[in-house]
């Protein structure tokens, strides 16, 4: 018995490999090819719908200025860190615009290769047949007695009809290739996502927009003074804005009355206006509708909103006029429950008075859950006042016309001590206590929210928008296929020379029609005489 001992040796550790280092240069490359893959370009996409949410969930200011005012002051916590984000001016935001800027170079820098690729694909032949076209997925095979030539002359024929561009690089195939459009839409459509962009960018830059409230009867000249809140691009000319005069004649408002689920609401808005497009040129009469705008210059003014604007003159004991306009009322509700807020800066501080409270068209009359209106016509127009005195501008800091800021000021009150609660229909007076004067509601008027706007990227846009959606229905419904027909001779069984016809084909994706082409080509072979 012969024993032995041995000691297995540990085997060396595989060397680890060794990969090159990414240099300054390496890096760049590896970012702009992650920049502009597919993946990002979508991710970017994504981010742009993600990011737009918060625009349709809070108000934004180059819409509706007054809705954002207001929301800032019912909201003292959470609404300055949302404006210090742009939550209330989304589309003009820093982050949003960094987003469609990536988004812009990511399809550019997907758009330009893929677009070199195609145009050496349309001018390439398509490829040649395999050897064994029954292998293919889709295939069919026939026995006939027609010469080769014939058989792939028939072929070409078959296939030319159905708009393949066609191709023999031997005496024995015949290749075939469709769905070139397929491509061409793709590239149509990322092309039109950058115009799209594109004429966001030109709109943005170069377009202005113009918000003003003009109750029926007052007349309205643009300028930018004029403006309730002007939004000009950073490259606009603001000397240049066009200079044209409307009235508004009257604001026409259609409610639903028939009682039932639709009871209340609107039917119709047309603002009746007089317009000139320069001062001092012919009058002309006009209708402005919803999504009806008239063109002025180039601009387009929009029906953007309506409401009422109660007739309010306030008088001192004396009987002076202090204050007498038709003031703007914001609606709150679909009945058209409205606030607003009358400021008499006329009186010397600290006694000047702040009026503010609501307008119900069709007053509730019990007052039973607080003011509210029960229809939104002004069947039974009724105001809601509460008044108060003090200083309107604390500090001299500027503030909006449909808030008050009550930090400077204290709300009067009868002599019991309870606060003074004014309601009044149209033609009656309030009488202040402490000699303070007057409140008289003399009548009502409707108010019509012009928009007026210039967008001089908007065409670029809406035909970016067309060529989106022609491009999105190329890139779905073609599809790119291959068929390829190949013969060779063979003997009968008569001895007799016949030819096999091998045909198969294949498409880049899931393509349902592609058998029955298959099949067509098939068809068209076996007319011929075949063998036994």
């Amino acid at each position: 018995m012969v024993s032995s001992d041995t000691t297995t040796k540990p085997r060396p550790a595989a060397p680890q490999p060794q990969l090159p280092k990414l240099g300054f240069v390496g890096w760049i490359r590896w970012a702009w090819r992650q920049l502009t893959s597919m993946r990002t370009a979508l991710f970017l996409l994504l981010l742009v719908a993600v990011g737009a949410v918060p625009g349709s969930i809070f108000p934004q200011r180059n819409i509706d200025a007054g809705r954002v005012a207001d929301y800032l002051a019912q909201h003292k916590t959470s609404g300055p860190w949302l404006d210090r984000f742009g939550f209330f001016d989304v589309y003009s935001s820093p982050w949003f615009s960094a987003i469609y800027l990536l988004l812009f170079i990511s399809l550019v820098g997907c758009i330009v290769p893929r677009t070199k690729v195609h145009f050496a694909a349309l001018r390439a032949r398509p490829p040649r047949a395999p050897a064994r076209p029954e292998r293919l997925e889709h295939h069919a095979t026939l026995t006939t007695t027609a010469a080769p030539a014939e058989v792939l002359d028939a072929a070409r024929e078959v296939l030319k009809g159905r708009r393949f561009r066609v191709h023999s690089h031997d005496d024995a195939s015949v290749s075939a290739e469709s769905g070139y459009l397929r491509e061409t839409g793709n590239l149509v459509f990322h092309l039109a996502l950058t115009g799209i962009i594109v004429g966001m960018a030109v709109g943005h830059l170069f377009g202005w927009r113009g918000d003003v409230i003009v109750p029926e009867g007052q007349k309205f000249a643009s300028s930018i003074t004029t403006y309730n809140t002007f939004s000009p691009g950073p490259w606009v000319d603001s000397s240049r804005i066009p200079s044209f005069v409307l009235s508004l004649d009257r604001l026409q408002a259609d409610f639903i009355r028939t009682p039932g689920q639709t009871f209340g609401q609107p039917r119709d808005f047309v603002a009746h206006t007089t317009f000139q497009s320069d001062p001092g040129a012919p009058s002309a009469k006009a209708d402005i509708s919803v999504n009806h705008p008239l063109a002025i210059n180039g601009s387009d003014v929009y029906l953007l909103g309506n409401g009422y604007t109660p007739v309010i003159t306030v008088r001192d004991a004396k009987g002076q006029v202090l204050y007498h306009e038709a003031t703007p009322f914001l609606p709150q509700d679909p009945n058209y429950r409205s606030v607003g807020v009358v400021k008499v800066s006329a009186l010397p501080a600290p006694k000047q008075l702040g009026i503010t409270g609501f307008f119900l068209p069709t007053a509730e009359p019990t007052f039973r859950n607080g003011p509210a209106s029960i229809f939104p016509d002004a069947l039974d127009p009724e105001v809601a006042l509460s008044v108060w005195e003090g200083t309107l501008f604390p500090g001299g800091m500027p503030q909006s016309v449909y808030t008050l800021n009550t930090e400077a000021m204290k709300q009067v009150t009868k002599p019991d001590g309870s606060p003074v609660l004014v309601r009044l229909k149209p033609g009656e007076t309030y009488q202040l206590p402490g000699g303070r004067g007057s409140i008289t509601f003399d009548s009502v008027k409707r108010f019509a929210g012009l928009s007026v706007r210039h967008d001089p990227g908007e065409l670029i846009a809406l035909v970016s928008a067309i060529l989106t959606t022609g491009g999105l229905i190329l890139g779905l419904t073609i599809k790119r296929r291959r068929v390829f027909v190949r013969v060779r001779r063979a003997d009968g069984e008569d001895g007799a020379p016949a030819t096999v016809v091998s045909i198969g084909g294949l498409s880049k994706d899931s393509d349902a029609g592609l058998a029955s082409i298959i099949q067509a080509v098939h068809d068209h072979l076996a007319e011929r005489k075949t063998a036994p």
